[in-house]
């Protein structure tokens, strides 16, 4: 029997190692941008076209390569980084496999023109599916200058599942801005279809994230800072006010590289607890620097994932620090005492040993017995004192004519009255019953039907919401005063793709340029929200699908909205208004459920409510 077993070609290898460390063109920027961080340079260039489909070029001023190191670096397993085993726990670079490279080239066209500073001439190579066309000397710029065109050209199945260009330049802006957070003395600019969309110039860490987040960050971060044996701890996190439901804004970078840690997250979270809303999240961009030997991030190509030696101690700082920056800004609220009622307490003044005695006036002559009539035969006579003369008579006016009641049947009746009252005005009608506000008691065939009245709310607006998009009929009101909303650059390069939809359901935006909008008007169904933060939650709603599906997009733009005009717990319903949710609840096809999947009604049926009385 032949063997069956045989070593694959490089260029099908390299294929296949691809597929895990190039997933799309924000892979190619994360590879590109980390390299030029690690050669050192100052300046960095992102050129993309056509969501990097066409082209991605990154140019940097770093230290460049050699002809030699220029050939080999595309080669598998080839890398600067690291010589031994043990340099795997000693990383300080950003990269260190020696697999970037070669899976760029598999599965694109890559020219590279580099030189080194202390070289004559640089080095121009093209290589296309790992195989090397051309290699010659070339005058160029100090530095590396990497033009990726026609990613996927050779596997089509790879190109044919990339998402919308709006998704993928989403993703490509993710990847700058967190390349760019973690590294504020590198000058980053972003071109796309031969236009500087972005830049941004060296700076301190503050203005760095505030270039990146938008200027409204810039009163709401608070700075943490602690150094011990185990990591020094830096950054900023967002005041309570700034949270939102959603987790765009959370940043953690260890040793210089961005990381996912949803256990550290938590410690942060628990420190917020008392000052936030359920539900919602703070901001914030917390830098760590431990001792390499302590932390393995080869657990993934990707390198978001990274294991740490001490976790829990870690968290316990974490922890702390943040309780303790909120404290030190009076961010945490101090006890608030009522001192309507209490006694002024006198300060005490040196050198003052004697106070002054009050001084009480007593009149000898007052006799509270003697009336005005008396006068001076009762003791204490030459007083001018005199009771005052009520009209007594006056008081039982209106009781003499109703001769059918007597006193304490009226107070009965008043009673019962009063209680009458406070029943209905809980109750919508005669079916159905607003309980504490919050839930809405009705009766069914088969028993006590529960309603939570907010979750309903939510159900019946996200279906009117959702067809207002769908039939482009959303009633707009205009605001008086125009209000501005500003955007991350990830954020902003989702607007053109949801402008229809965000206008369908009533907002009336105008570009005002540099990732900024002005809201002209707003639906006609939300009253006293804050719109410009509604418009953030439905963008970062929008982004947190990572859907390219029109119809999914348009769901959460809907339920962001729903969510925001639905009536609040404690609100109390009037019979109409108590009706008509009832009502417009049970027409919908899925009226169990609220659109994320919450349950809106419970059924108690008969039986367990007899049951309950045996």
């Amino acid at each position: 029997m032949n063997d069956i077993i045989h070593l694959l070609p490089d260029s099908i290898a390299n294929q296949i190692a691809a597929g895990e460390v190039v997933q799309r063109p924000a892979s190619i920027v994360k590879e590109l941008l980390e390299n030029s961080i690690d050669a050192g340079a100052t300046s960095i260039q992102l050129i993309i076209k056509d969501a990097g489909r066409t082209l991605i070029q990154v140019i940097d001023n770093g230290k460049g390569m050699s002809s030699t190191d220029a050939r080999l670096a595309f080669e598998r397993h080839a890398t600067s980084k690291i010589r031994t085993a043990e340099d795997l726990f000693a990383l300080r670079t950003m990269g260190f496999r020696g697999e970037a490279l070669p899976s760029i080239a598999a599965v694109a066209h890559v020219e590279l023109k580099t030189k080194r500073k202390e070289d004559q001439v640089g080095t121009h190579l093209v290589i296309a599916g790992s195989t090397v066309e051309k290699q010659e000397e070339i005058v160029c710029a100090d530095g590396s200058n990497f033009a990726i065109k026609n990613i996927f050209f050779n596997v089509p199945a790879r190109r044919k599942f990339l998402k919308s260009n709006e998704t993928e330049r989403k993703n490509i802006l993710t990847e700058l801005e967190r390349v760019a957070m973690v590294n504020s003395e590198i000058e980053f600019s972003f071109i796309e279809n031969d236009i500087e969309v972005i830049k941004y110039p060296a700076s301190n860490l503050k203005q760095r994230i505030i270039n990146v987040i938008g200027k409204n960050f810039n009163q709401q971060l608070i700075s943490i800072e602690i150094e011990t044996t185990i990591a020094k701890i830096y950054g900023f996190v967002g005041k309570p006010e700034s949270a939102r439901k959603a987790r765009a804004q959370q940043y953690f970078f260890v040793n210089g590289r961005y990381m996912r840690h949803p256990y550290f997250a938590k410690a942060i979270t628990s420190a917020f607890a008392p000052l936030i809303p359920v539900g919602e999240n703070p901001n914030f961009f917390i830098y760590i620097e431990v001792s390499p030997d302590t932390i393995d991030v080869n657990i993934h190509p990707t390198k978001t994932e990274i294991k740490f030696e001490n976790e829990q101690p870690i968290w316990q700082i974490l922890a702390a620090t943040v309780k303790e920056a909120l404290g030190k800004f009076n961010e945490v609220p101090t006890i608030d005492f009522d001192t309507l009622d209490a006694i002024d307490i006198p300060i005490h003044t040196p050198g003052v040993t004697n106070a002054a005695r009050p001084q009480v006036n007593v009149n000898p002559a007052y006799n509270p017995f003697k009336s005005a009539s008396s006068g001076g035969n009762n003791q204490g006579g030459g007083s001018s004192y005199q009771r005052p003369n009520f009209d007594w008579e006056s008081l039982y006016k209106g009781f003499e004519t109703d001769t059918n009641i007597d006193s304490s049947e009226a107070g009965e009746a008043i009673e019962i009255r009063s209680s009458e009252s406070d029943l209905f005005e809980e109750s919508s009608n005669s079916l159905h019953y607003q309980y504490k506000n919050r839930y809405i008691l009705t009766s069914v065939k088969s028993g006590l039907m529960m309603i939570d009245q907010r979750k309903a709310h939510v159900r019946i607006l996200f279906d009117q919401f959702l067809q207002n998009i769908k039939l482009k009929r959303g009633i707009s009101q205009r605001t008086l005063f125009p209000e501005i909303v500003e955007f991350s650059a990830s954020e902003a390069a989702m607007i053109p793709y949801l402008l229809d939809d965000i206008e369908a359901v009533g907002f009336d935006l105008s570009n005002l340029g540099n990732n900024s909008y002005a809201i002209n008007g707003v639906p006609s169904e939300i009253d006293k929200i804050n719109s410009v933060e509604l418009i953030h939650n439905m963008v970062t709603k929008s982004i947190e699908t990572g859907s390219d599906v029109k119809d999914e997009i348009q769901e959460a733009l809907a339920l962001s909205l729903a969510y925001a005009a639905a009536i609040p717990y404690g609100h109390r319903l009037t019979n109409d208004e108590t009706s008509d949710i009832v009502n417009r609840l049970l027409a919908s096809p899925s009226h169990k459920y609220t659109p994320d999947g919450k349950l809106i009604i419970s059924i108690f049926d008969d039986s367990e409510i007899d049951r309950r009385f045996k």
